[in-house]
């Protein structure tokens, strides 16, 4: 069995101090349960354990006193509840019980960012600290393969995407198969179940429609019309989206030059694999119409990512000017403005002359399949 250690692991038990609360998000399957399970097994004391969609959890924690709480962790100082926002005012609960009972530990996990920043967020106000979990990283899986095969493995990330579990899955069909499964059993779920959310149609067209746009601006409006929708609807939708690991997005850069786009949006896929599996399509890049888009999503959340772990700390842009000057990808941060371009193969390109103009001081560079792993790793 192919064991990766996720590069969250040693951040949160460094973070699990007495008396705060360790609040970890990410969508459904992308191991969560597996990395509670390494941190666990790392520690030095007596822990309780306690899992959200178990109605016992419920019942356990149901009557708020402290007293009822000191005696349901005894000499335990380590409290870690799996899918916590399936529990009714989590958030309270938690609360009273780090101001209420010295030293303790707690680690709860969730798969809906929506969901936990709702109950957790007021009422855990400076006794918390947050962290997402993705699909596996580049950094990640170079712990199971050598320089020799990377490439390879890359294409297979391209098109199947990074969910732990299809490291185990051998063939091609069954990996259809899983991802199938993520969609409909999974997301599918957390989405329809917010309130109003009715029409599991609508919101997989809106996907698909999403998906055959992955790297363009995306106008809310239009969506709205082909689907039938309101433009108000279609926001909301996309924020649900956003809130359970499904879709990001990245809005327009610009220092007020007259020419520059900002008003639109781009949106991305957390996963290659789900993006492929929304279109029904895994045939191999060099098979395919959107290898482009391929690229430029795999590399959009990969570098989502590497910022996350890594605690880097810039806002993310694209950057176009009406007479279709462009870069994909800007980072701002520390005083500094950095342009990346998403290529497939190193073509020596220069950067806009827009660009250059108004950003002179500001670096360009091309992220290719020769590049992008001194990038992301």
């Amino acid at each position: 069995m192919i064991r990766i250690k996720r590069e969250l692991q040693d951040q949160i038990l460094k973070r699990l101090k007495p008396n705060k609360v360790v609040v970890l998000t990410g969508a459904r399957r992308v191991g969560k349960t597996f990395l509670l399970k390494e941190i666990i097994s790392e520690l030095k004391n007596d822990h309780l354990f306690l899992n959200g969609e178990d109605f016992n959890s419920h019942l356990l924690l149901e009557r708020r006193s402290a007293e009822n709480y000191r005696n349901l962790l005894g000499a335990k100082k380590i409290l870690i509840i799996d899918e916590a926002q399936k529990i009714p005012g989590i958030g309270s609960i938690l609360k009273l019980m780090v101001d209420e009972i010295k030293g303790i530990r707690i680690i709860v996990t969730g798969s809906s960012a929506f969901e936990m920043s709702n109950l957790t967020g007021e009422p855990l106000l400076g006794r918390k600290y947050s962290y997402t979990l993705h699909p596996l990283s580049v950094r990640e899986q170079t712990q199971a393969e050598t320089p020799l095969v990377r490439p390879d493995r890359l294409e297979h990330r391209l098109i199947y995407g990074n969910y732990p579990e299809l490291l185990h899955i051998k063939d091609n069909r069954s990996k259809q198969e899983y991802l199938n499964e993520i969609i409909n059993s999974y997301l599918f779920r957390d989405i329809l179940s917010f309130e109003n959310i009715r029409n599991s149609s609508k919101v997989f067209n809106l996907l698909r429609l999403i998906a055959f746009q992955t790297g363009g601006q995306v106008s809310y409006q239009e969506l709205g019309n082909q689907l039938g929708m309101s433009k108000n609807t279609i926001e909301k939708y996309l924020d649900l989206l956003s809130k359970v690991f499904v879709l990001f997005k990245i809005e327009g850069f610009s220092k007020n030059l007259r020419k520059e786009i900002t008003k639109s949006s781009k949106w991305y896929f957390f996963d290659n694999g789900i993006r492929n599996a929304i279109i029904a399509n895994f045939n191999m890049s060099d098979l395919r119409s959107d290898s482009g888009q391929l690229w430029e999503n795999f590399l959009a959340s990969e570098r989502l990512k590497y910022q996350q772990y890594k605690g880097v700390m810039v806002n993310n842009f694209f950057w176009r000017t009406y007479d279709r000057q462009e870069i994909d990808w800007i980072e701002e941060g520390g005083g500094k403005l950095k342009g990346f371009e998403f290529r497939n193969k190193e073509k020596g390109e220069k950067p806009p002359a827009a660009w250059i103009k108004t950003y002179p001081s500001a670096s360009f560079e091309i992220i290719s399949r020769e590049k992008y792993f001194e990038w992301l790793s």
